[in-house]
């Protein structure tokens, strides 16, 4: 069994997640590197491609995700919203948005019925009468759509708190790929987004691949950006039972590497030794999805920082990298100044560097002001 110690596996990260002097020169190269991108919070997508591109400004992105439409927004794994090359969407969907598709609808309908407002047919007329209000808008904000069918502001109650049934049609078209999240409104950190009926919006609609081909592929891609990895992270990572992560990896075949003590997985032709690239630093976002590509000990890049860079429920914040390990974390005050705080001697060079890096985000950003929606120890510290 090879060894793949602390350092190679720091470095593999480097090189592979595009954070080293390596860069991708498009946004759908930099998204395909890490397999998907985080959306649950609109501004981690931009920024993350802002840490893995060079000469590419948020307009780029904006240009990819709603013009080019190279890019695309989808529910999947662990029911997270990501953004994934268009290319890559019908793997995506095979492998993940349809099982949760189906695990979501069961779960509204039974919603419905607790709350009295209706059943299976209901929640289904309801999504009919969504799409044909889309369909004759072609584009439109829920508040409009819920304009148009008055049903989908009816009240409904759970654990306490009152929603309306909008969210939860839209939610549920959109896992269908039936409509799709479209440019929101306001800046590129807006969540207000328009829909788009799917033909639409892909002309050539989505390729149906069969499930376990795709999710074959899927585990390829991620041991390809994180290997190696364990079991125990690749079922955290994909949200899937043991027998389905055990089936994929039957597929692969992958090799088993000496982690220090600790068994990994990498692809049958990824063994070879990775060289160290030269130096480096990056400014990462909040759910960036390196940091959370792996699940359970994440000390060999988070070290002893966790308690200050993660919130309760495990969404880590914004952070500082040198070398393939945490070494800080940063934030955005409201004058638009980038600060940022080292948790560890990192040397004077790889200090300064950081601080060239902050500087050079906050004139990425510009006007726009970044707050996480998953607030952290560290970040509230700096902005206070």
């Amino acid at each position: 069994m090879r060894r793949i110690g602390l350092a190679e596996r720091r470095a593999r990260l480097g090189v592979r997640q595009l954070l080293a002097k390596r860069k991708a020169s498009t946004v759908v190269d930099a998204t395909e590197a890490v397999v998907a991108l985080h959306s649950t919070d609109p501004a981690t997508v931009f920024l993350s491609l802002w840490a893995r591109t060079r000469k590419v400004g948020p307009g780029d992105v904006e240009q990819a995700l709603y013009e080019d439409r190279s890019l695309l927004r989808l529910h999947g794994i662990r029911r997270t919203m990501f953004v994934i090359s268009t290319a890559f969407a019908p793997v995506f969907r095979a492998a993940s948005t349809r099982a949760m598709a189906e695990q979501q609808r069961k779960r509204y309908v039974q919603l419905f019925e607790q709350n009295g407002v209706g059943d299976a047919r209901r929640f289904r007329e309801l999504g009919e009468a969504a799409l044909a209000a889309l369909a004759k808008r072609g584009e439109a904000t829920g508040v409009q759509l819920s304009a148009d069918v008055p049903d989908l502001r009816t009240p409904i109650i759970v654990q306490g708190y009152q929603q309306n049934l909008t969210t939860w049609v839209l939610f549920q078209l959109a896992a269908d790929v039936r409509i799709i999240r479209g440019r929101p409104r306001g800046s590129w950190i807006s969540s207000q987004y328009t829909w788009s009926p799917a033909e639409a919006w892909l002309p050539d609609g989505l390729a149906e691949l069969p499930v376990a081909d795709a999710r074959t592929e899927l585990v390829r891609r991620w041991l390809a950006a994180f290997g190696p990895g364990t079991v125990a992270d690749l079922r955290w990572w994909t949200g899937w039972t043991a027998a389905q992560v055990k089936a994929a990896l039957t597929a692969i075949g992958p090799v088993e590497v000496d982690m220090d003590g600790e068994v990994g997985l990498v692809l049958p032709d990824d063994e070879a030794p990775v060289k160290a690239p030269a130096p480096w630093v990056a400014l990462l976002p909040a759910l960036d999805p390196t940091p959370m590509g792996w699940s359970g000990s994440r000390s060999w890049y988070v070290g002893e920082h966790a308690k200050a860079l993660f919130d309760r429920s495990g969404n880590i914040g914004p952070t500082v990298w040198c070398d393939g390990r945490v070494v800080g974390g940063w934030a955005q005050r409201a004058d638009g100044e980038v600060v940022f705080r080292l948790l560890e001697d990192i040397g004077t060079a790889a200090a300064v560097a950081v601080a060239k890096e902050a500087d050079r985000l906050r004139e990425w950003i510009g006007p726009v002001r970044v707050t996480p929606r998953f607030r952290t120890p560290l970040e509230k510290e700096l902005v206070s």
